[in-house]
């Protein structure tokens, strides 16, 4: 499950207008997620807060054979008003749905922060975590300088690393159409470079605000719905060990539609490590609202030895049990042929059709009083009129599905603020048989993670892992 910690660190960046996603060390975000998400171990216990909109606590209690915990602790100088603290009213897709579709890329000279001044940005993130019993200790300081500019320093301490402990340091600069990295680590006197271009989809319309607004407001052009609307990202990293003299470098690619697209969300993946003879393929497609999957391929031209794992989520939704009901519909009898006239204890008028409650109830209507508002009651009733069959909405083709009653695709619904899935369920397996589940939902005010790790070659005891994990935020 994706830590309350994490989960503030994207509010803060979404605050600032900075893009995670265009970084070529995020390149295989969406494959990963889906099929190397990790499985709990033992029983953990995580409380944390969101005290006030620029400063947060989580604490950790976790049983791995010795009990264990951690206390962290977060602070922006930009106020995170867009972040839900609350653990019951988070919605679970921003929490653990796996594949996530890009971002439009932003206007640079729109994208300014909060705390602009002169040109630069004050806004900065500081982020501190302390494990117990190990007292190991980590650190992370984020500082926008610029709207295209940002640095980072993250840092671990403990007395079983080398030196006890080391140090990242990365510049960032992303222009929206490509994105370039600068790290250096005092493992190893490690530095290396890293970078990414995007083509295609919204790259053009960077230069053009008026024209890419047309193409939001549209969802895509009439052209655009025959074809797949997405962007092309390539790049590479290269880094070079200054103390142990070695170093390695890799070359990736990536398609991935974005959200305008009005077909099926996909995202395809190449990396290759020229140094190592690796070469990796991953496919990840979301199916609907309620599935995604993906599979993935590692081949080594050096041992001709090959490495697949294919992975699934699929989401439940709230109420799932009276689906076929909502289907079909409210069932309203069709009203029996008219019986024949009748004698009756008075005159019955043959100029007014029986009323419609007459025919529900297979009766003839009852006699006219008299009285002054004699002319409105022998008023015909007015015509029922049967509503007008609209067409499938697109969405409900893609998900075999029929449209929600009494629903307009077109009217906003009034309880889109509220969370329609109650759960999801993640699964993987690999050329080896190993078996990984992962059942993610809330219970009340608790989110949950309950999983486990299964070997199938070894079936006398095929559990290797189980655990459940627990969040409560406030």
């Amino acid at each position: 499950m994706r830590e309350f910690m994490d989960y503030i660190q994207s509010a803060f960046y979404a605050a600032t207008g900075w893009n995670r996603d265009n970084s070529y060390s995020s390149l295989n975000t969406t494959s990963d997620a889906l099929l190397n998400f990790p499985t709990p171990r033992g029983l953990r216990l995580t409380l944390s807060s969101l005290a006030t909109p620029q400063f947060a606590t989580s604490y950790q209690l976790g049983t791995v054979g010795i009990v264990d915990g951690s206390i962290s602790y977060l602070y922006s100088t930009v106020p995170l008003h867009n972040a839900i603290a609350q653990s019951d009213k988070i919605p679970l897709p921003d929490l653990l749905r796996s594949y996530r579709p890009l971002e439009e890329l932003p206007h640079r000279n729109r994208g300014i922060g909060a705390g602009e001044t002169g040109g630069l940005i004050k806004d900065a993130l500081a982020y501190g975590r302390l494990y117990l019993p190990a007292s190991m200790l980590e650190a992370l300081v984020v500082r926008r300088i610029s709207p295209a500019l940002q640095l980072q320093l993250s840092a671990v301490s403990n007395q079983k690393l080398r030196n006890g402990g080391t140090m990242l340091g990365m510049v960032q600069y992303d222009e929206g159409r490509y994105a370039v990295e600068g790290l250096a680590s005092s493992d190893g006197g490690l530095l290396g470079m890293r970078g990414l271009y995007n083509f295609g989809g919204d790259v053009g319309h960077l230069n053009t605000p008026a024209q890419m607004a047309a193409t939001n407001g549209n969802g895509s052009g009439n052209g655009e719905r025959e074809r797949i609307y997405g962007r092309f990202s390539t790049g590479a990293e290269v880094y070079y060990g200054t103390l142990n003299k070695s170093g390695g470098m890799s070359f990736g690619a990536r398609f991935a539609t974005l959200p305008t697209h009005n077909g099926t969300p996909l995202t395809a993946t190449m990396t290759i490590n020229p140094l190592m003879g690796t070469i990796s393929w991953s496919y990840a497609v979301m199916g609907g609202s309620y599935c995604s999957l993906a599979s993935r391929m590692d081949f080594n031209v050096y041992s001709y030895e090959s490495d697949w794992v294919v992975g699934m989520e699929l989401w439940r939704k709230k109420g799932a049990w009276s689906i076929n009901q909502e289907l079909e519909g409210p069932q309203t009898p069709e009203p029996e042929p008219e019986p024949g006239p009748g004698p009756g204890p008075g005159p019955v008028s043959t100029a007014q059709e029986r009323s419609f409650q007459a025919k529900m109830e297979w009766r003839l209507d009852d006699p006219l009083p008299i009285s002054d508002n004699a002319a409105e009651i022998l008023a015909p009733p007015k015509a029922v009129t049967q509503p007008k069959k609209k067409e499938r909405s697109f969405q409900a083709k893609m998900e075999w599905r029929l449209d929600d009653l009494d629903v307009d695709p077109e009217t906003p619904d009034a309880n889109d603020g509220e969370d329609e899935y109650s759960g999801v369920l993640k699964a993987r397996l690999d050329q080896h048989l190993r078996v990984g589940l992962l059942w993610e939902g809330r219970v009340k005010s608790l989110l949950f993670s309950l999983g486990s790790s299964i070997d199938l070659r070894r079936l006398d005891s095929p559990f290797r892992t189980l655990g459940l994990e627990v969040q409560f935020s406030s």
